[in-house]
């Protein structure tokens, strides 16, 4: 079990409560919530888009909802799904699809689907593939405090 360095660093700093839930290895959000043996709806599951100019942008819905591109588009913004090796140079300290929901410590905006906000705590991935950070969801928006909250699901 390895924690991304970010993610311990910005609970730290923001001296926010959580404890660590291991689980079996997974390769997908949905599938971590699975073997975790905790709601889908309240795993908090990253998607990375860029504007293909260098701006990025992550929008986190729960593991158990998809992302809605057009939810995402305000005015003339034009986002795209991040191709792996970016997502792989911005979150080096991760493993390759084990990105916690955290976008503002890596230099990126954020948008939280008001689902995640509604509930009572949430879970993230730590940066591996065999633990998550759970955390009461005031916790969490603690460690974001600019993330904007806006629909973001199909």
């Amino acid at each position: 079990m390895r924690m991304a360095a970010t993610l311990q660093r910005s609970l730290e700093d923001a001296q926010c409560q959580f404890d660590i839930v291991p689980h079996p290895h997974s390769a997908s959000s949905l599938e971590s919530a699975r073997v975790a043996s905790i709601p889908a709806e309240r795993l908090a599951k990253p998607v990375i888009l860029d504007d293909r100019k260098g701006h990025y942008l992550m929008a986190v819905v729960p593991a158990s909802r998809h992302l809605d591109l057009s939810k995402v588009r305000k005015g003339t913004e034009r986002w795209q799904l991040s191709n792996e090796s970016t997502v792989a140079g911005l979150f080096a300290d991760c493993e390759l699809g084990a990105v916690p929901a955290l976008g503002e410590p890596y230099g990126m905006d954020m948008r939280v689907d008001p689902l995640l906000t509604r509930q009572q705590d949430i879970y993230l991935e730590a940066g591996d593939h065999e633990s998550l950070v759970h955390m009461r969801t005031d916790q969490f928006l603690k460690l974001v405090p600019r993330a904007e909250v806006c629909e973001l699901c199909q």
